[in-house]
C-alpha cells in the first residue's frame, strides 16, 4: 500500500518524505513543478529510488492516473500555494489552485475509496486571536486569501466526514515552521520575496541583504518585539508520521496544533542566530505592520495526548541546521 503525497517537493513535503520513509515502504511523490536534483538528494538520504510524478491537482484526469496506477491506502497534501503577500494580489489564483485541486484531489479520493488523510492546514486561521497559547478550539478568523483557503479546506473536510464516517481525516495546523535536515541537503528555497523571519536572517547574514528590518518593538513582550512559536521542520516531519499512524485507525476529522509551545520573540531569535553562527545580523527597527498580534504560539496537549508528539528539537539546533543549510548552497 502506498502513500501519496501532494506537493511532496515543497519545503515541508520533502522533509516529511525523509521522515516518512524511516517508517513505511511505499510513497510516491507527485508534484506540479519537477526538481530533480531534490529528488536525487532525498534518494540519498533515503537511500533509495523514490517515485515522483509531476501532476498539477487541477488536471484531474492525472490525479485520477494516479490512483487508477498505483495502490494508495493514505494521502498527505501539501500541494499548495502558500505566500501570504501574494495572495493579497492573485485572490483568484490562490483560490483556483488551493481550493480547486483538493476538490479534485478529494473526488478522486473517493471515487477510489481512499478516505485517509492528513492534510496540511496552518495556525493562521487562527486569525488575530492573542489568547496564548492557543487550543485547537479557539474562534477561528482570516484576514487574507491565502488563510481563507486553508479555513475553507478545513470546513470541506469536515463536512466529508460527517456525510461519511468512513474518512479518516487529520488537519495539522503548522506554527512557524524553520531550519533544515540537519546534512544540509536539503532546506527552505530562500528568495527575496520569502515572508518568514529566518529567510530573512540568513540573507542578511550572507550579505545578500544589508540589514534585517524587525516590525516595531512596542508590544507587550519581555523585549518589545513580536512572539511566535518557531518549530524545527523535521519535528514537524515526524508530526506528519505520528498523524499517518493515528489515521489508519480511523478518527473522523481531527484538528491538531504542531508547534513547541514555546514563544520566542523576534529578538530572541536574532541573537540565537548571532549566539550559534557567530554571523553578525544588524538590524533596524521599523513601523509595526498592521495586523500583527504580539503574541502567537501553540497549546500542544492535543499532540501530546492524540499523538504521541513533542517537539525535540531547539532553537539552537533550528538556527543551526537552518544556516548550515544556506552555507552548503552557497557553497554550489
Amino acid at each position: 500500500m502506498t502513500i501519496l503525497v501532494t506537493g511532496g517537493l515543497g519545503f515541508i513535503g520533502s522533509h516529511t518524505v525523509v521522515s516518512v520513509l524511516k517508517q513505511y515502504d511505499d510513497i510516491l511523490i507527485i508534484d506540479r513543478h519537477s526538481n530533480p536534483s531534490l529528488l536525487s538528494k532525498l534518494e540519498i538520504l533515503c537511500n533509495r529510488k523514490i517515485p515522483f510524478k509531476q501532476v498539477d491537482l487541477l488536471d484531474k484526469m492525472s490525479v485520477q492516473n494516479v490512483f487508477q496506477t498505483h495502490n494508495i491506502s493514505m494521502v498527505i497534501h501539501f500541494a499548495a500555494l502558500k505566500s501570504l503577500s501574494q495572495s493579497y494580489k492573485f485572490p483568484l489564483e490562490y483560490y483556483t489552485n488551493n481550493i480547486t485541486g483538493t476538490l479534485n484531489l478529494l473526488e478522486v479520493m473517493q471515487m477510489s475509496n481512499v478516505k485517509k488523510l492528513v492534510f496540511s492546514s496552518s495556525a493562521i486561521v487562527y486569525g488575530n486571536n492573542s489568547n496564548v497559547p492557543l487550543t485547537e478550539n479557539e474562534p477561528l478568523s482570516v484576514n487574507n486569501p491565502y488563510a481563507q483557503t486553508k479555513l475553507m479546506v478545513e470546513q470541506m473536510l469536515t463536512d466529508i466526514s460527517i456525510s461519511d464516517p468512513e474518512w479518516s481525516i487529520l488537519a495539522l495546523r503548522y506554527f512557524n515552521p524553520t531550519g533544515a535536515h540537519s546534512s544540509g541537503l536539503i532546506g527552505e528555497k530562500i528568495t527575496k520575496d520569502s515572508s518568514n523571519l529566518m529567510p530573512h536572517i540568513m540573507r542578511v547574514a550572507a550579505r545578500e541583504q544589508d540589514c534585517l528590518s524587525i516590525f516595531g518593538d512596542n508590544y507587550d513582550t519581555h523585549d518589545g518585539t513580536c512572539i511566535r512559536d518557531y518549530i524545527h521542520i523535521m519535528d514537524l516531519a515526524e508530526g506528519h508520521v505520528k498523524a499517518l499512524q493515528y489515521i489508519e485507525q480511523g478518527c473522523g476529522f481531527d484538528v491538531i496544533n504542531l508547534g513547541t509551545g514555546q514563544g520566542v520573540s523576534v529578538l530572541d531569535l536574532v541573537h540565537t542566530f548571532m549566539e550559534i553562527t557567530k554571523v553578525d545580523i544588524p538590524y533596524i527597527i521599523v513601523e509595526s505592520r498592521q495586523g500583527d498580534i504580539a503574541k502567537s504560539y501553540a497549546c500542544i496537549d492535543k499532540a501530546k495526548e492524540r499523538l504521541g508528539w513533542t517537539a525535540k528539537f531547539t532553537l539552537e539546533d533550528m538556527c543551526r541546521d537552518a544556516w548550515n543549510w544556506k552555507v552548503s548552497e552557497a557553497s554550489k
